[in-house]
């Protein structure tokens, strides 16, 4: 059975209600494995659903024994305790430490092969910040963390009443002012991004020839020049590239018609220039459906496409919505299956 390394993510948040609702619910599909405080979560566990039994286990037993087996009905917790009581909505940078430090877990069950893949609940990036560690983001710690020098941020969802079928959009460039956006698309770092969908679409997602519809930078993909010469100078001569590499890349397309359905029926993915490009059109459709994928990893990382909600979670339990959660889980389990078929 399928092992995923699940981070609960920042514990004041909805993020450890969501883990353990979506452990619960797909424990008979995968083997989940939370990765957090321990006690806290069982305390959770008892307030959401009594009859959820959570199995503990520190690092250093993990690190002498493995996994354990566990039951049916038990779900795994990593133990990585927090230095301070979690108050639901509050946030407390005594815990940022803690929840960094579960990453770091995460990293490491992946690399020992005790978990298959990791799946990320938000985090709130100032409480890690406040905590005294430059943070900015899952992205870039997870590439930091395994010396890879790129990554690629894309954002999958299935077919729904808004779209006739499944997307996927990455993005060249990620969290980037708009006026920064234009220096950051090179010739090199637009092909490399495009070397790596084509090869994680390959290999983690079981696609033999992925079709990459490429986005133009300006409006109207620059219209020949006259608003803008990225599609000209940079966009087009690394399309030509690519599918002189032998890739079926197409492009550059304005990305205000791309978004269409006799498009989109041809795209195994969509690569948009920047972050509000391409996002606003999959998030519009697919809000609380939708996965982040990290590409360019040298392990499977997907994460829900919705941040912390404390307003939620200061709610009580009960509150959040476990879908974004649930399809992470499973696109994760998925490509592990592609990635060992192939």
């Amino acid at each position: 059975m399928t092992k995923i390394a699940i981070t609960v993510g920042e514990p004041a948040g909805i993020g450890p209600e969501v883990s353990l609702l979506a452990a619960w619910q797909l424990r008979s599909e995968i083997r989940p494995v939370l990765i957090g405080d321990a006690a806290y979560l069982s305390m959770l566990a008892g307030e959401i659903d009594p009859a959820m039994q959570l199995m503990g286990v520190s690092l250093e037993a993990l690190r002498y024994t493995g996994l354990p087996a566990c039951g049916v009905n038990q779900i795994t917790v990593i133990d990585c305790p927090l230095a301070a009581h979690v108050i639901a909505g509050q946030l407390d940078p005594r815990n940022g430490r803690s929840v960094l430090h579960t990453l770091d877990v995460a990293i490491e069950s992946v690399q020992q092969a005790w978990c298959d893949a990791i799946v990320t609940a938000p985090l709130q990036k100032s409480t890690i910040n406040d905590a005294g560690v430059a943070f900015s983001g899952h992205t870039e710690y997870f590439a930091e963390k395994t010396n890879t020098a790129q990554v690629v941020m894309m954002l999958a969802c299935e077919a729904s009443d808004h779209l006739p079928q499944a997307l996927r959009v990455a993005l060249a460039t990620t969290h980037l002012a708009l006026k920064d956006v234009p220096a950051a698309i090179t010739f090199d770092h637009l092909l490399k991004t495009l070397q790596i969908i084509h090869q994680d679409l390959q290999v983690k997602f079981g696609l033999q020839q992925p079709r990459i519809f490429v986005t133009g930078l300006n409006p109207h993909a620059g219209e020949n020049g006259y608003l803008g010469r990225e599609e000209i100078d940079i966009i087009t001569p690394v399309i030509l590239h690519a599918q002189g590499l032998g890739m079926d890349v197409r492009g550059p397309y304005p990305a205000d018609t791309l978004f269409q359905q006799k498009y989109l029926q041809e795209a195994d993915c969509v690569l948009a220039m920047y972050h509000d490009q391409g996002l606003p059109v999959l998030k519009h459709a697919s809000f609380g459906l939708g996965v982040n994928i990290t590409l360019g990893l040298p392990l499977i990382r997907t994460s829900v496409d919705h941040g912390t909600a404390l307003d939620l979670a200061a709610q009580g339990v009960g509150k959040a919505d476990v879908s974004s959660m649930l399809v992470a889980i499973r696109v994760a389990a998925g490509m592990v299956k592609a990635q060992s078929e192939h």
